[in-house]
């Protein structure tokens, strides 16, 4: 793992993960101009949590565990590459706990984002994604996911940057966006949400003390680099 000012970046999800740095951050982005309520917050996770899907993978040394959203009515479910990098069996599980055995479409190791194919169901309800040119800094998110195990959590913090430069999967630098919003192993390829339960990211890796767990440093794939590259999977079939 790289060492930046005592900061590690680890990947998110239980059982596997990934290693990062940064560069720089995108300044004087300006703030929203309209006001977020709890209860605009509330509607957003009611409106995200049936699209929001639990990856599990067993492999013959163990497995691993991450998070994943519905990209499509066609039983596409987006996830990172390095919560299915290890090979295996890989399970989905969605909001009313049903279980779905899932194919790996393919991955893009450099931008961590893996494509899993299930059986198209009315519980698997696609994300709306949000357009990258409203997103601001300071603007409320939630982080949905399944972390350490915890299906259907949801927690709530601010985008601190839209541009941070880091290394997630890679070896060269891509820009990411950076949450304050509380993610753990587990959260890997679940969405970072806006208060319109619009997918801004796909969360990715975090920041810690060397050592230690999460000291709310989080990073995500900007949706719309992650919807290009989940386009071209499918396109490939």
């Amino acid at each position: 793992m790289l060492l930046l000012a005592g900061l590690t970046v680890v990947g998110l999800s239980a059982g596997a993960g990934g290693a990062a740095g940064y560069l720089g951050a995108r300044p004087d982005t300006p703030s929203p101009t309209t006001s977020t309520t709890t209860t605009d917050l509330v509607a957003s996770a009611a409106r995200v949590l049936p699209g929001v899907v639990s990856v599990q993978v067993r492999t013959v040394s163990g497995g691993a565990s991450g998070s994943g959203f519905v990209f499509d009515g066609r039983g596409h479910i987006v996830t990172n590459n390095h919560v299915v990098a290890a090979g295996g069996a890989v399970t989905i599980v969605g909001s009313d706990g049903r279980r779905l055995d899932a194919e790996v479409v393919d991955t893009d190791p450099g931008n961590d984002i893996a494509v899993l194919r299930v059986s198209p169901s009315p519980a698997l309800r696609p994300l709306a994604f949000a357009d990258p040119s409203r997103t601001r800094v300071g603007e409320p998110v939630l982080a949905v996911g399944s972390p350490l195990g915890l299906s259907g959590t949801v927690t709530a913090g601010i985008i601190s940057a839209v541009d941070r430069e880091v290394r997630l999967g890679g070896s060269s630098r891509q820009t990411a966006v950076q949450t304050d919003a509380s993610i753990n192993p587990g959260n890997s390829g679940g969405p970072l949400v806006n208060a319109r339960g619009e997918v801004v990211g796909v969360n990715t890796a975090i920041a810690t003390m060397e050592g230690g767990g999460s000291i709310g440093i989080g990073f995500a794939v900007p949706i719309e680099r992650a919807r290009q590259v989940a386009d071209g999977i499918i396109a490939r079939g």
